[in-house]
């Protein structure tokens, strides 16, 4: 552990502090930068996470402003990898690696508890690589057209949810167009944002489901899959969610 004088904004930190190694390498941040400080979690940490107010989204950047500690890497301008790794950071320095899950046995559909240890995810493979600008090239399979493609940040994934939610009842967000037009930088080497939004709004289904598992399989990120065995002798798969639920139930 390191611990030394921390300035984070107009503030002073003198906490104790890790280093916490990034799964993307810092390849999409301007400062590049593969690990970064992050201080551990404190009482008054515990009582936002006690007070139960708040959305999921908003506590979770709350957290990530409170204790990531650098000055050249914004929360907002993380990918979820990146927040995965420090939020099992925060979580296994202060309540250890036990995860309690509540599953169902498929053979019996009956429910039982099992509990993982999270002391270590391993970071996925991924088959593709990023340029130096954190840019993925690959070609569309329909359509034939050569894009340049980056993971969400957790900023696009807060300001898309916000689109989403102020959509009245009964009309369609367009979700999926959304994404794409943030996923996209550049179509055939041209990046003019216009011409991408035109063309995410008319392109192939083909297209699109293959841009969206492109960036599931190739972005940096933790292996989040584990599997148990129920009491019936099946196995079980499931994959372990981040969020304010990740921490709650101590409480």
């Amino acid at each position: 552990m390191e611990q030394d004088t921390i300035n984070a904004g107009t503030e002073n930190f003198n906490l104790p502090h890790d280093v916490v190694q990034l799964p993307s390498g810092g390849i999409f941040y301007k400062s590049k930068k593969k690990s970064v400080k992050v201080g551990y979690l404190t009482a008054t940490d515990e009582n936002m996470l006690m007070s139960g107010q708040g959305s999921n989204d908003n506590i979770i950047m709350a957290l990530l402003r409170n204790k990531l500690y650098e000055h050249d890497i914004r929360p907002e301008e993380l990918i979820d990898g990146d927040v995965e790794a420090i939020l099992l950071f925060l979580r296994n320095t202060s309540f250890g690696p036990e995860y309690d899950v509540t599953l169902t046995d498929p053979q019996t559909k009956k429910p039982f508890s099992q509990t993982v240890i999270l002391d270590e995810l391993n970071i996925k493979k991924t088959e593709s690589k990023p340029d130096e600008n954190g840019l993925f090239t690959t070609v569309l399979p329909k359509s034939g057209m050569t894009v340049k493609l980056r993971p969400l940040t957790y900023a696009d994934t807060i300001e898309i949810s916000s689109i989403v939610d102020s959509y009245p009842v009964g009309r369609p967000a367009p979700v999926v167009t959304l994404r794409l037009m943030k996923h996209i930088v550049e179509i055939n080497g041209d990046s003019d944002k216009t011409n991408i939004t035109m063309t995410c709004s008319s392109l192939p289904i083909m297209d699109s489901k293959y841009i969206r598992k492109f960036i599931r399989d190739n972005q940096p990120s933790l292996e989040l899959m584990r599997t148990v065995i129920a009491p019936s002798g099946e196995k079980v798969s499931f994959e372990i969610s981040f969020g304010v639920e990740f921490f709650r139930p101590f409480f």
